[in-house]
């Protein structure tokens, strides 16, 4: 265990003490890349932006190594260090466990921080099994603390208010539906390997990575369960370059994955995940037909909704966009004036706010470990229907 400079540390306190709400929630986040990156900012932010029941304390960041561990915490804002998950769950100070590490590791922290009595966010996929899930799920229920499945983009104001119109009824019975999550960080065969391309350590490829963010905006935006799918899978480069040129490495994992599905209440659907979509850096799209009018979104323009309102007379009727920053949109009267664009970023604010008014305020909490599993079986369906070239259905 170590501890950043002074500096740091009265900066962290001076943070809690500013925030709204009366009960601390000590934060331990295991991973310290990218996504520990996008957490550390909600943390830091989130009491800063809403009134909260509850305060969270960035408390203690917990990496492999301890150097880059300590650069780290002096650059998010964390007070403490740690190399050791076991020894971050033991901690007193501790509350919270954000795990924000490769798949492989998901079901053991999670698992032993419910034993601990701790609440728990876990980046989704979930785990990289259906049953590493169902246990992670079930441990989840008999816990009796909060434990949310990291699909941040439920968060985007944009998706939020697409479920607040279906749920009204604006679109009328959903028909079908269109999902698919694009990007082009592979096209490059020469690219290097990383764990997100080793089926030991991701899980899977595309599909869990890019694939089950989709699975979940559907489920939450229709309410609907996935009944069976019929998918194909690729692996376009079948090895790839070690960082530091010490030869190859065999890449394991889908390069992309596409399926048909069907889901409750007759709604049929085309999905697709790719890393191969030159050109395409972040582009989740979703577009939802209903028998009285359409709602599309596009993550590369996440401030925006497209509605087309079936009910108007021809001669006036077609999509039109609404620009997602008014004070009655969700989460948008912590922010900005109308107009005022938020960014990526942002969700994950949101993600830490709702979770942090379920533990302080008792809210449900969503999405659950359960809502993990729902999304761990629809991918252990689409693997099982590529490799067999049947349709699957799905067991709940």
């Amino acid at each position: 265990m170590s501890t950043v400079d002074e500096g740091d540390r009265l900066a962290a306190a001076s943070e809690g003490a500013r925030a709204v709400g009366a009960g601390r929630v000590g934060i331990g986040m295991v991973g310290t890349a990218f996504m520990g990156a996008a957490h550390s900012q909600a943390w830091r932010t989130v009491n800063r932006v809403f009134e909260l029941p509850a305060t969270a304390r960035m408390a203690v960041i917990c990496g492999r190594d301890a150097a880059r561990t300590e650069a780290a915490a002096a650059r998010f804002g964390w007070a403490a260090t740690e190399t050791d998950w076991r020894a971050l769950i033991g901690r007193d100070d501790v509350d919270l466990l954000d795990i924000c590490t490769p798949g492989d590791t998901h079901a053991e922290i999670a698992l032993a921080a419910l034993a601990a009595g701790k609440h728990v966010l876990c980046e989704k996929p979930l785990a990289n099994t259906v049953a590493e899930a169902e246990e992670m799920a079930a441990a989840a229920r008999a816990a009796g603390t909060v434990a949310m499945c990291g699909f941040t983009y439920r968060r985007v104001p944009a998706v939020s208010l697409m479920a607040k119109l279906v749920a009204a009824g604006r679109i009328g019975r959903i028909r079908q539906v269109r999902a698919c999550y694009l990007q082009d960080w592979l096209v490059d065969p020469s690219a290097p390997w990383t764990w997100r391309l080793s089926a030991d350590r991701a899980g899977s490829g595309a599909l869990g990575d890019l694939g089950a963010h989709v699975v979940d905006a559907v489920r939450f935006l229709t309410g609907a369960e996935f009944e069976a799918v019929s998918a194909l899978t690729e692996t376009f480069v079948a090895e790839r370059p070690l960082p530091g040129g010490t030869g190859n490495a065999p890449v394991t994992v889908d390069d992309a994955a596409l399926f048909l599905a069907r889901l409750g209440g007759g709604i049929v659907g085309t999905f697709e995940a790719t890393r191969y979509a030159t050109g395409r850096k972040n582009a989740l799209r979703i577009e939802l037909n209903g028998s009285l009018g359409t709602l599309a979104f596009d993550l590369e323009r996440l401030n925006e909704l497209e509605f087309y309102d079936g009910t108007q007379p021809s001669g006036e009727a077609g999509f039109r966009r609404i620009l997602v920053t008014e004070p009655d949109h969700p989460y948008l009267s912590a922010w900005w004036p109308p107009g005022h664009l938020l960014g990526y970023e942002h969700a994950f604010t949101h993600q830490a706010r709702d979770l942090l008014a379920a533990i302080g305020g008792g809210e449900p909490v969503r999405p659950s470990f359960d809502d993990g599993l729902a999304a761990q079986r629809v991918l252990d369906a689409v693997g099982r229907s590529a490799r067999d070239r049947a349709w699957c259905p799905i067991v709940h």
